[in-house]
């Protein structure tokens, strides 16, 4: 992708896929490792570069970093993506969000990518430093 410019410089344009798994009222966030590129020790939902069609992407992701399968989760929906200018990383996300419910909750088993997680309330993401504009993408989520 071609690099975007804003008052703040160039910056390149990324797109990913944020998964948020939801199960009895209350989401998952995941805390991320020293290992991942971007972002370390912050919160997040479950997420990954887009190499594929979004939700095949989002599956992956899912997959990958919690262990669960296509038969362990139910789309609930997606929403718009959101673009988001990162000046610390000069980067433009183009954000692909995605709402699964899940069925075993206890079932998750978290890779090198994450440090730990949380089920959490909705509304109680802004008690926790997260990535860039997570609360906006949870809430794409949930328009309709």
């Amino acid at each position: 992708m071609a690099p975007s410019s804003s008052s703040q410089g160039t910056f390149e344009s990324r797109q990913v896929v944020t998964a948020f798994l939801g199960h009895d009222g209350k989401i998952l966030i995941v805390r991320r490792s020293q290992a991942v590129s971007t972002h370390r020790g912050r919160w997040s939902g479950i997420s990954g570069y887009l190499e594929r069609e979004p939700l095949d992407q989002a599956l992956i992701e899912i997959e990958e970093e919690t262990g669960l399968g296509e038969d362990d989760v139910e789309l609930v929906s997606s929403g718009e993506v959101l673009e988001i200018d990162d000046a610390e990383h000069k980067v433009r996300w183009h954000v692909h969000p995605f709402l699964f419910h899940i069925k075993h909750p206890e079932a998750v088993q978290l890779d090198w990518e994450n440090l730990e997680l949380r089920w959490i309330k909705p509304a109680d993401i802004d008690d926790y430093d997260t990535v860039p504009a997570l609360k906006e993408t949870l809430a794409r989520c949930f328009k309709k």
